[in-house]
C-alpha cells in the first residue's frame, strides 16, 4: 500500500479519515478476483466472526463457513457445549441450509419461535425422517398459539432431490414460484435449498477442513488451566484457536502463548494436522513481534474499535484502527505471520481499507449481531422494528456470566469493572436480515473495490492499493442521500 503523492500522515487514522484512488486495472469484473485467505484457516473470505457470546454460535458458524469464512466460538462456552456446536457444525451440509424442524404436534407458537432462527424463513414438518410439511409464519398468523402445525402446514410440498448442480434448484424453484424447498436424499430430509442459497452456491467457496468439513474456531482465555483447555478444544477439532484478552501485551499472554503452542504441536505430530493459533489483542508493532515470537502464527489488531466496547472512553488506550492495522501487519509479514483486524468496521469500504493496510483478515462482531444466525431470540420493540440483543465481552454481563462460579465475594468484587455495554438492541435490516445478505454487501464492495485497485488477489490488493488522507467533510461528501437535498 501506497498513500497518495507519498503524503504519508503526521497521526494516527481511522477507516473515516482515508479513502482509496483508483489506479490502472486490467481486472474487468468482480468475478476475477480471488479473496482466499493465506493465514492457513482454510477461509475462502477475508471474514471472521469475533468471539462475542451475543454474536458467535452454531447457526453463525455453520452459515459463514458455507460462504467462505469463520466464527470463533467464544472462550466462556464450556469444552461440552463447544464439542456438540463443532460436531453440529462439521456435520452441517457444505451447500444445502439446514432446516428448521418440527413435529406434527408441536404447537404453532412454538414453531414461530424457531423460524426467525433460520434466514430462510420456513420450518420443515418432519416424522421419522420423512418431510410432511412447510409452515411459514404466514401460515401462523391469526391463528391460535395452541394449535398443532399439522393442522396449518402446506400438504403440498414441492421438494427436490440431493445432487442436483445450484442451476438445477434456482431453476426448479423459480419455475414453480416457490422460494425455499425441501431437499430429499433417498426420501429423507437432508437440508433446504432457497433461490439465494443455489445462487451464492454458484458464487462463494465453502471454507472446509482436510476432510471437506465446514471450519469452525474457538478461543481460550489466558487464566486457569490454558494447557489443558487448547488440548481439548483441539481434541473436539476446532480449526483454529485463539488465545483471547483485551490486552494482549501483557506477561500472561506471553506465557500462555507457549503452552497453547507446544500443546498445537503435539496435536500435529500426533494427527498431522496444524491448527493455526491466534492470540491478542494489540495494537503497536512490538506487540505484534513479541506475540508472533511467542508462537503466534495470526494476530489480532484492535483496542477500542468496537461499537460494544467503552475501553477508550474508560481508558484512554487504544488507538485508531487503520494506522493500527498498517503497522502491525507490517511487522508481522516481517516475520512470516498474518493479521486480523479486530473491530471498527461499518461498512464495506472498511473491511476493503484493513484489506488494503495489510490484513489477512477483517473480525467483525456487533454488525452481525442483528441477524437471524446470531444467537439469542428475536424481540420486537414497541415500534414494530425486530431486533436482538448485544453485549460486550468485558461488560458486566459477560463478566458476570464469566465469574458464575466464582465465590460470592470475589464475584462481586470483579463485577465492580467493566469495559462494555451490557444490553444494545442490534435492529434487523428488512433488506439484509440474515448474515449472508450482509456477506453479500460486503464482498460486493470488497470485490469492486480490488478491480479499481486492479489486483486479483488479498496480496496484491494490499500491494497495488493507492490510499489518501481526507476531511470529516470528504467523508460526509462520499455518503449517499437517501433523499432529496
Amino acid at each position: 500500500m501506497e498513500f497518495l503523492n507519498g503524503l504519508a500522515p503526521s497521526h494516527d487514522l481511522t477507516y473515516n479519515d482515508v479513502f482509496m484512488a483508483p489506479g490502472r486495472s486490467d481486472v474487468v469484473s468482480r468475478f476475477d478476483v480471488d479473496l482466499s485467505t493465506s493465514d492457513g484457516t482454510g477461509t475462502t473470505l477475508p471474514l471472521v466472526v469475533a468471539n462475542m457470546t451475543a454474536i458467535s454460535g452454531r447457526r453463525m458458524a455453520e452459515t459463514i463457513a458455507r460462504r467462505g469464512g469463520i466464527a470463533i466460538l467464544p472462550q466462556d462456552i464450556p469444552v461440552d457445549v463447544v464439542a456438540d456446536t463443532v460436531a453440529r457444525v462439521k456435520a452441517a451440509h457444505t451447500v444445502y441450509e439446514t432446516p428448521v424442524t418440527v413435529s406434527p404436534h408441536m404447537t404453532i407458537g412454538e414453531t414461530l419461535s424457531l423460524i426467525p432462527k433460520r434466514a430462510h424463513g420456513a420450518a420443515v414438518v418432519v416424522e421419522d425422517g420423512k418431510a410432511l410439511g412447510i409452515v411459514t409464519e404466514h401460515d401462523g398468523a391469526e391463528v391460535d398459539r395452541f394449535t398443532q402445525v399439522r393442522d396449518v402446514m402446506s400438504e403440498e410440498l414441492f421438494t427436490v432431490d440431493a445432487g442436483l448442480e445450484p442451476r438445477d434448484y434456482f431453476s426448479l424453484l423459480s419455475a414453480s414460484h416457490v422460494s425455499v424447498a425441501p431437499v430429499l436424499a433417498d426420501g429423507l430430509l437432508a437440508g433446504v435449498v432457497t433461490r439465494r442459497s443455489a445462487l451464492r452456491s454458484t458464487i462463494y467457496t465453502p471454507a472446509v477442513d482436510p476432510e471437506g468439513a465446514l471450519v469452525v474456531g474457538a478461543a481460550v482465555g489466558i487464566n486457569g488451566d490454558v494447557r489443558g483447555k487448547a488440548e481439548a478444544l483441539l481434541e473436539v477439532g476446532v480449526d483454529v484457536l485463539v488465545v483471547d484478552t483485551a490486552h494482549g501485551h501483557q506477561v500472561k499472554m506471553l506465557e500462555a502463548l507457549p503452552v497453547v503452542r507446544a500443546a498445537r504441536d503435539a496435536h500435529a505430530e500426533r494427527t498431522g494436522r496444524r491448527v493455526p493459533v491466534a492470540a491478542g489483542n494489540v495494537v503497536t508493532a512490538d506487540g505484534t513481534r513479541d506475540l508472533v515470537e511467542a508462537g503466534a502464527d495470526i494476530v489480532k489488531v484492535g483496542v477500542g474499535p468496537g461499537a460494544m466496547c467503552t475501553t477508550r472512553m474508560m481508558t484512554g488506550v487504544g488507538r485508531p484502527q487503520f494506522s493500527a492495522v498498517l503497522e502491525c501487519a507490517a511487522a508481522a509479514s516481517s516475520l512470516g505471520a498474518h493479521v486480523w483486524a479486530d473491530g471498527g468496521v461499518r461498512y464495506p469500504r472498511d473491511v476493503a481499507l484493513a484489506l488494503a493496510a495489510g490484513a489477512g483478515s477483517v473480525m467483525i462482531g456487533s454488525w452481525f449481531a442483528g441477524t437471524h444466525e446470531s444467537p439469542g431470540d428475536l424481540k420486537v420493540g414497541a415500534d414494530g422494528r425486530a431486533y436482538k440483543e448485544s453485549f460486550g465481552m468485558a461488560s458486566a454481563r459477560a463478566v458476570a456470566n464469566r465469574t458464575k462460579d466464582a465465590a460470592g465475594f470475589e464475584k462481586a468484587r470483579m463485577a465492580l469493572f467493566e469495559e462494555g455495554i451490557s444490553t444494545s438492541r442490534m435492529f434487523l435490516d428488512p433488506e439484509r436480515p440474515g448474515v449472508e445478505d450482509l456477506v453479500d454487501a460486503i464482498t460486493a464492495g470488497v470485490r469492486s473495490s480490488f478491480t479499481y485497485a486492479g489486483a486479483r488477489t488479498l496480496a496484491e490488493f494490499a500491494d497495488r492499493a493507492l490510499v489518501g488522507l481526507q476531511s470529516s467533510a470528504g467523508y460526509d461528501e462520499g455518503r449517499p442521500l437517501h433523499a432529496s437535498w
